[in-house]
């Protein structure tokens, strides 16, 4: 992007909290925020003056299967955002009592999300999709998982999973691509090739988890299994999802609230994973009107399977490639695609090929996807708040088959 004067370069590791063993859980979060607090040569001060003396900042992001440090700076400091990056991830001392200080942070986070019922109520619907095996897990952890890690474990997971094959390095913006291969092949030579191990297979069960409280709002989670990246379903799924519940003229927005106003928020999601996803339905709404919400949704996901039609599928085609084309303006936003496409493919996927295959998709095949998704007793279902009155998550699943 020649015409920026800046630049945003980062390193995205194939490792997230689906990497981690049962006595890691929240370490991958907790390497994430311990990356920043000192290395063999730099202490934290020093790692935030050193980029923000030249006007760049630094952040950090951790996922289900990924884990991402960049920065962004001006195009002459790319150089010096790389060797922060390098060092971060390769000479980090892991003090302890920066880790007494970070682990206490962490508890922190971990109390504001359990108060945060929009937040908490996925990692409930998580759980109940994928119950006991990391996929399911937080990706913060518990107050009593994180209290208990130290650095040794800390270095443990990183030399297992920070490998060559498992990081990639991607740039946007005023970036010149020899100059990355030259600065990759300097800051990072000294990297462990590969053998990190491959995550637990995800195993997709459903069930329910609700937690009585006295929230004003019924905060609800509904869903099922989705598609992976790689399956045949996967572009289907997404349109499914922006056709229900992706915008103001959704199906599950007109219903739901304009027509029959009993929330304030609905929208539908598909998230995909390696090998599985989860395709869901989020609504916020008041103790009264949980026990009409639920039937109304659930007569709208059938109606999916039945009525949807080549228009709705042509403008939900229209949102996704606007919405592709808005993202590449992003520098930062373009390495982090340009990276997520080589961890996932192994390649970099040029924009007219994405929009190609959205563009083979059909309504009929948009409604074959709904029915593979939809008509399973296999329903996942959390709910936060005053949610006495809503239905098990088994006579969800009944209803929906007849």
């Amino acid at each position: 992007m020649p015409h920026l004067e800046s630049a945003s370069l980062g390193v995205w590791v194939k490792a997230g909290s689906r990497s981690e063993r049962k006595d890691e859980h929240g370490i991958s979060h907790l390497l994430e925020h311990m990356a920043f607090k000192g290395t063999a040569t730099r202490n934290s001060l020093q790692i935030a003056e050193t980029i923000e003396n030249v006007g760049g900042d630094l952040n950090a992001a951790t996922s289900i299967e990924h884990t991402g440090y960049f920065a962004r700076v001006l195009k002459e400091d790319v150089g010096l955002a790389a060797d922060i990056l390098a060092d971060i991830l390769q000479n980090s001392m892991f003090d302890s009592n920066e880790l007494d200080r970070e682990r206490n942070v962490i508890i922190q986070e971990i109390g504001a999300a359990r108060d945060n019922p929009d937040d908490h109520v996925f990692d409930l619907f998580q759980s109940a999709a994928f119950p006991d095996q990391p996929i399911g897990r937080t990706i913060l952890g518990t107050a009593d998982s994180v209290r208990t890690m130290g650095a040794p474990a800390i270095r443990d997971y990183m030399d297992r999973n920070y490998v060559g094959e498992r990081m990639v390095v991607a740039a946007a913006g005023n970036v010149n691509h020899d100059q990355l291969v030259d600065i990759a092949n300097d800051r990072f030579h000294n990297l462990k090739r590969n053998g990190a191990p491959d995550p637990e297979r995800a195993r997709y069960v459903g069930g329910e988890e609700r937690l009585v409280s006295d929230h004003e709002q019924a905060h609800i989670v509904l869903g099922f299994e989705g598609r992976a990246y790689n399956s045949d379903g996967f572009y289907a799924a997404q349109v499914l999802a922006s056709i229900l519940g992706g915008g103001m003229s959704s199906r599950l927005f007109q219903e739901v609230r304009e027509k029959r106003g009993l929330c304030y928020s609905v929208y539908a999601f598909h998230w995909a994973f390696e090998d599985s996803g989860v395709f869901g339905i989020a609504a916020a709404t008041g103790e009264d009107e949980v026990a009409e919400l639920v039937p109304v949704v659930l007569d709208e996901l059938r109606r999916a399977t039945e009525t949807i039609t080549e228009e709705e599928v042509t403008r939900v085609r229209n949102q996704i490639r606007a919405g592709l084309l808005m993202s590449l303006e992003s520098p930062s936003a373009r390495a982090g695609q340009l990276a997520r496409q080589q961890i996932l493919w192994g390649r970099t996927i040029p924009l007219q090929e994405t929009v190609d295959r959205i563009n083979r998709i059909t309504a009929d095949r948009v409604k074959h996807v709904a029915n593979q998704i939809f008509a399973t007793n296999e329903v996942s279902l959390a709910g936060i708040g005053p949610v006495s009155k809503l239905p098990d998550y088994v006579s969800i699943g009944e209803r929906l088959k007849h």
